[in-house]
Formats: C-alpha cells, sequence, structure tokens
C-alpha cells in the first residue's frame, strides 16, 4: 500500500506544477484514489482533515469578501494614490507596504484579490505600466504573509499542527519578517528605477478624484471593518482566553451573515481552494496510513544524523527550493506529519519554523510558486499584461535567496546557536 499512495502523490504533485488541469480537479480525483484503494479505511478519513485549517480559511474568505463589498479597499487606493500625488516610486513603496500589512491579516490570496483592481485602477490615472506593481504585490503578499497564523495557508497548516497561537506566530516571525521585507523592498526599488516615471500632468486629475465615491455601504463598510478588527484582536488574545483562531473567525463570519443573504455570499466563496485542502488531506494521510511518512523522517534522521542545526537549515532551503517547484500548500501538508515524527528525536520546535519560512517566502521564486503568484499574472493575463514566468522569475528568485539568507541567520541565532 505504501508503493500505490506514493504514486498517488507523485502523480498529483505532478499534474499540479504542470499546472494543465485545475489543481482542485487532481487533489480530489487522487483523494477519491486513496479511499477507492483502501489505503484509508472509510471509517477513518475524517481524522486525517484539518478541520480546524478548513473551518479558518472559509471563515476569512467570508468576512473578507462582505468587507470587500463595502468598497473600502478601493477607497484605501485612491486615499494612497493622492497622498503620493501620483508619484510611481512612492505609490510602489507604499502599496507594497499596505499589500504586506494587509496580507498578514487578511490572508495573502485574499489580499491580492482585493488589491488587484486597486493597482490597476492607479496604473491607470498615472499612467503607468502596472507590471512592476503586480509584480511588487506578489512578492509583498507573499513575504508580510509570512508574519502570521492567517497570512498564508502554509501557516494555518503549520499552526495547526504544532499548536502554535496567533501571538506565538507574531513572536518568533515577524521581527525578521520586518527585516526581510524592508531589505527586498530596498531592491526592488533599484531594480524598477528605470521603469517607473513620474508625469506631473497627472497630478491634477488625481487630486479631482473623490475617493468617499467608492464607498457603496458606509453602513457594512463600519459593521464590516469592526467585526474584522474583533476577529484579529480575538487570535491575538485567543491564547490567554483558551479560544482557537478558527472559532473566533467562525463567530465574525456568523455576525456579518446576520445582515446579508448567506446563499449570495456563500456561492461566492473560494470552494476550489477548500476542496483542494481536503483533497490534500486524504492523500497526505493515505502516506501516513501507510507509515511511508515515518520512512521518510527516518531516512531525513539518518542523513543529518540528528543534528538539529543541519536539519533546520535542510528544511528551510529545501522548503524555499520546492515550493519555488511546486505550489507550497500541497508541500506544507506533506511536511507537517514528517516533522511530527522526528518529535522523539529532536527539538522540532526550530522545524517547524524554518518550515514556515521557507514554504512561504520559497513561494516568491517563481511564478507558480503560490497561490497568490497564479491569481494575479492571471487575471493581468485577461486585461492584455503578460508577466511571463522569465520575467517574474528575474526578480523572484534574487528577492527569494535573500530572504532565505536573512532566514538563516536568524535561525541560527534565535534557535540554533
Amino acid at each position: 500500500m505504501i508503493i500505490i499512495s506514493t504514486i498517488i502523490l507523485g502523480i498529483s504533485y505532478l499534474l499540479i506544477s504542470f499546472d494543465r488541469i485545475p489543481k482542485v480537479t487532481i487533489a480530489v480525483l487522487g483523494a477519491a484514489l486513496t479511499l477507492a484503494f483502501g489505503i484509508i479505511p472509510h471509517d477513518s478519513v475524517v481524522k486525517y482533515i484539518d478541520f480546524g485549517v478548513i473551518i479558518l480559511l472559509a471563515s476569512m474568505m467570508i468576512i473578507v469578501h462582505i468587507t470587500g463589498r463595502s468598497g473600502v479597499f478601493n477607497w484605501i487606493g485612491i486615499k494612497l494614490l493622492k497622498f503620493t500625488k501620483g508619484k510611481p516610486m512612492a505609490v510602489l513603496l507604499y502599496m507594497a507596504a499596505f499589500t504586506a500589512i494587509a496580507s498578514a491579516f487578511l490572508d495573502n490570496v485574499t489580499t491580492v484579490i482585493l488589491v488587484l483592481p486597486v493597482i490597476f485602477l492607479i496604473a491607470k490615472e498615472i499612467e503607468a505600466d502596472p507590471v512592476p506593481f503586480l509584480i511588487t504585490e506578489i512578492l509583498a503578499s507573499n513575504i508580510g504573509g509570512t508574519a502570521t497564523l492567517i497570512g498564508d495557508p502554509p501557516n494555518i497548516i503549520i499552526g495547526s499542527a504544532a499548536g502554535f497561537s496567533f501571538i506565538d506566530f507574531i513572536k518568533e516571525l515577524a521581527p525578521v519578517v520586518i527585516v526581510i521585507f524592508l531589505v527586498c523592498l530596498a531592491i526592488l526599488s533599484i531594480m524598477f528605477k528605470g521603469d517607473l516615471v513620474y508625469k506631473p500632468e497627472s497630478y491634477s486629475r488625481i487630486q479631482s478624484l473623490d475617493e468617499n465615491s467608492f464607498i457603496k455601504d458606509k453602513t457594512l463598510l463600519i459593521r464590516s471593518v469592526l467585526v474584522l478588527m474583533a476577529v484579529i484582536l480575538g487570535m491575538m488574545f485567543g491564547e490567554f482566553l483558551h479560544v482557537h483562531a478558527y472559532v473566533t473567525a467562525l463567530a465574525g463570519a456568523g455576525a456579518l451573515l446576520l445582515f446579508e443573504s448567506p446563499s449570495e455570499i456563500l456561492q461566492d466563496l473560494e470552494w476550489t481552494t477548500i476542496f483542494f485542502f481536503i483533497g490534500l488531506f486524504i492523500i497526505i494521510g493515505g502516506l501516513v496510513e501507510t507509515g511511508g511518512i515515518k520512512l521518510l523522517s527516518e531516512k531525513l534522521l539518518e542523513f543529518t544524523n540528528g543534528d538539529l542545526r543541519l536539519t533546520s537549515l535542510i528544511v528551510l532551503w529545501g522548503s524555499g527550493f520546492l515550493s519555488a517547484i511546486v505550489d507550497n500548500i500541497p508541500y506544507t501538508i506533506t511536511m507537517t506529519p514528517l516533522i511530527k515524527e522526528l518529535q522523539g528525536s529532536m527539538n522540532i520546535v526550530p522545524l517547524w519554523w524554518s518550515l514556515a519560512l521557507g514554504a512561504c517566502l520559497g513561494g516568491n521564486a517563481t511564478i507558480i510558486g503560490a497561490a497568490a503568484n497564479v491569481i494575479v499574472s492571471e487575471s493581468s493575463e485577461k486585461l492584455g499584461y503578460h508577466i511571463s514566468f522569465g520575467k517574474f522569475m528575474k526578480y523572484g528568485l534574487i528577492i527569494t535567496l535573500i530572504s532565505l539568507i536573512i532566514s538563516s541567520m536568524y535561525l541560527y541565532l534565535r534557535f540554533l546557536i
């Protein structure tokens, strides 16, 4: 059975990386085969699906979707445009900062979906090529999302598996993420300097824009922003209140749905992402059930001879490299049970943070490295702005290497010295 489960996982990974068949289709078919071959007993399948992750993800989708309907994100975009006086480089820097911060608290996939129309609006008003802004948005969203429990799907998976709280992520990852972001932003500003030319004539047009006209519903705006803030605060203090992050998010989603048409909101939910997660949990569960994960952990221990420093760096750089090639979500789901298997042999806490940094930051290396990358590139393609694999990699690979070098230094000084 271990051979069959490995084949199912391997083929699923290959098909996902080729990006010819929808990822959710591959995950669901792989899960169906895992169950059809009896790799996981039907009465045990539920234990391999982490419903904490599923509920948290779905709840945050509901909250952000409802908040976005108020028009608040477009309002922020126009305010930002006026504040920077339409200077492209200033817009790039402030937009990157906004995207990074928003990604830390809204999740990076949701953030890029909401920020995309703002970027195209801004680029049109200042008569600039939107591609530098789009590339920077992708990179900033993946870096910013690394800082918190809910910022990037891999962190949600890791937090649930390791039992880390919202505060744990802020405490351990936010400081290094801020350093990485500032260094990378300085590099990007140099790399894009020649592409962003200020046109003074656009300034008067920008000042005439009325940001308040973008607010569609003031009552909804107040209500949704208050709930969103309450959910974030609830997650921050959940550790002290002994309330899980997914419970807080679910309560917030429920509170907002009281004033909405649930069927209308739920039909716009990203069900493909949710079922992608469910399918992968079942596929990886097959490898756990057959002992494949245990075998992999033994091989890793054998290679590193139980050395925590070497193991941590291998997890960090291996995660960074592999997340550039395959989506970081299935990779993280595969790695979490493997790290759990190492518990009796070494202190696995540094390994969890190595996995989080590697999986989240490694997604910046290529255009297919993370879900946010794919969403931005596909959306820009529809509007006539092509971001090729090579063009993105020209910037993404440099940012990823710098991010991983800084992460290595941090992990060594924080946990391995």
